[in-house]
């Protein structure tokens, strides 16, 4: 009794504590709606999404007349599937409605697995704490160099107070969870239906979120290979193969012509050392890279290397105790079970993808293959340090040495936090646009033109938050609450998405530009633009009767127009 209550009121903390990096979004204050953290634009563009597939569309939503390429669509396609069951707004199931419930069941499942797994109630409870609370050494590292706790990416990895903030991730990790617990019950009694559905979720990862995909189909083959090789057992393997089949299914209709990934060995590395925001250790950047135009190879191997040792030390933070975990199990190569292995998997290639590739558009990206390593290495930590406190006889040894682990590890958590709670989040909606973006939802269907992001006045109005979403970054605010598709927004996901959009940015410049009024209005035509949406101040050299367009919504802050049929 006493060990299920402990279990809840853990699950029901990490819950809590996850979702403050949420719930506080998308509401309405009197600057307008607020945006915390990262929810400035990565939420923007899966409501986009969202609201998009909730009408039927295939189009991508910020860039209209392409359907959607090189993205995983479930976590979208489950946030418009309730909306349309329930007519609850997209905004409010996105950041108050699915962030609880994820973060609960990340928990709830990371226990049941360890537990199905070890048999033992302490390793599933050290593992949920590392789930929810593991972070990196970053606030150690801030503390010594300015007296500043922060920190939480200063290695690259966002650690695991973030993860409700990519929702996909969130999603993966509970299927991912949900799949093992299947093929742990199957394996265990030779059910081949658990086996059957373990296999399906595998493979349907890949929509969710493509890494994971990847990542834990790989896993599922590698151990399978590994059961048949060394313990002669065979039964696993068409399983895992019908998962590998499954994620090609899914995987290639929604893949570009273009490589989604280009080799570039140690680019997190060098910016990690390299950049003032991450660790920003100058000298040491300088050194790496003497040593690699000297062709000083020894220097080079000894720098990288103790460079990997930074990246891998500093973002496991505590969760490092798992290293131990996995070097018992490798003592004897014979003996080990299929969930060490696809564990262990998992781990070492989801370190090495980031470490030799990128993602065209966006190098950073790739680092999310890393994150689903920390996942797995906080569990083994979880394991590793209950074995260890199982050899103490001292209580109260076991309580000193559970109370520092605790120290040591919250800090990520607590000054993380920091970012999501204050009153004044960086990024707002203001009540004008909510009104204007309103309007324009309620009209007939149509492509919006949304004027370029100026990235320099958003530079510049850094220091007078919250900022408007226009001059906060390149988002899909306008498509997103609008529910209609943009002919050009959120630069960022077009990059990572890998789409031509400097060229279709050019022809919008080009447009306002434009002198002659034939040309422009041609331009319109050509791209079928119905509606025009610009902030007071934005306009083109030509005026509305030359342009043929027409105001049909003004206030203070916004203009919308409609182009004359």
């Amino acid at each position: 009794m006493i060990d299920k209550i402990a279990k809840y009121f853990l699950i029901l903390l990490g819950t809590i504590v996850w979702s403050l990096t949420m719930v506080k979004s998308g509401l309405v204050y009197d600057y307008g709606m607020g945006f915390w953290g990262a929810n400035g634009h990565d939420a923007i563009w899966h409501i986009s999404l969202a609201e998009s597939i909730a009408k039927g569309s295939k189009e991508m939503p910020i860039y209209s007349g392409e359907e959607i390429k090189n993205y995983h669509l479930g976590f979208s396609f489950l946030v418009a599937t309730i909306h349309n069951l329930t007519k609850i707004p997209i905004i409010n199931i996105y950041f108050h409605i699915l962030p609880p419930v994820l973060a609960f069941f990340i928990g709830f499942l990371a226990y049941k697995f360890v537990f199905e797994w070890k048999k033992s109630h302490g390793s599933a409870m050290w593992a949920v704490f590392f789930v929810y609370f593991g972070g990196s050494w970053g606030w150690l590292v801030g503390f010594f160099r300015t007296g500043n706790f922060g920190g939480e990416s200063m290695f690259w990895s966002q650690q695991g107070i973030s993860t409700l903030i990519n929702p996909p991730f969130a999603l993966s990790l509970i299927l991912m969870l949900l799949a093992l617990i299947f093929a742990n019950y199957g394996i265990a009694r030779n059910n081949k239906l658990s086996l059957f559905l373990a296999s399906i979720i595998f493979g349907f990862l890949v929509q969710i979120k493509a890494y994971s995909g990847l990542l834990v189909v790989f896993g599922f083959v590698v151990s399978s290979l590994y059961m048949a090789f060394f313990s002669r057992k065979y039964f696993l393997l068409p399983f895992s193969f019908f998962s590998l089949a499954i994620l090609f299914i899914f995987l290639i209709p929604f893949l570009g012509k273009e490589s989604t990934f280009i080799w570039q060995p140690f680019w997190f590395l060098e910016s990690m050392v390299a950049l003032s925001d991450r660790l920003g250790w100058d000298k040491y950047y300088s050194a790496m890279t003497n040593y690699r135009l000297s062709g000083d190879y020894l220097k080079v191997a000894l720098a990288y290397g103790i460079a990997f040792i930074i990246f891998f030390v500093g973002n496991s933070g505590t969760r490092i105790l798992g290293v131990w975990e996995i070097m018992k199990s490798f003592r004897n190569l014979t003996n080990i079970d299929w969930i060490s292995v696809f564990v262990f998997s998992i781990l070492i290639v989801g370190t090495v993808i980031p470490t030799f590739f990128v993602q065209i558009g966006t190098p950073w990206n790739s680092i999310q293959f890393f994150y689903y390593s920390i996942f797995f290495l906080g569990i083994l930590s979880g394991i590793a340090f209950s074995n260890f406190l199982e050899n103490v006889r001292v209580l109260l040894i076991k309580v000193i040495l559970s109370i520092v682990l605790i120290f040591l590890t919250l800090p990520t958590t607590i000054f993380a936090l920091n970012q999501y709670l204050p009153d004044r989040p960086p990024a707002k909606l203001s009540i004008y646009e909510l009104e204007a973006l309103s309007f324009l939802a309620l009209q007939e269907d149509g492509v919006v033109l949304t004027y370029p992001f100026d990235r320099q006045k958003a530079y510049d109005a850094m220091s007078n938050p919250p900022r408007p979403l226009y001059l906060y970054e390149s988002t899909a605010y306008v498509s997103a609450f609008s529910k209609k598709p943009t002919f050009l927004e959120d630069e960022v996901n077009l990059d990572i998405t890998n789409f031509n959009w400097r060229q279709r940015r050019k022809m919008v410049e080009d447009f306002l530009l434009e002198d002659e009024a034939d040309k422009a209005q041609k331009f319109l035509k050509d791209n079928n633009i119905k509606y025009i949406y610009w902030i007071k101040g934005q306009r083109a050299r030509l005026g509305e009767s030359q342009l043929g367009i027409y105001r049909i919504f003004e206030n203070q802050e916004v203009d919308i127009y409609k182009v004359s049929e």
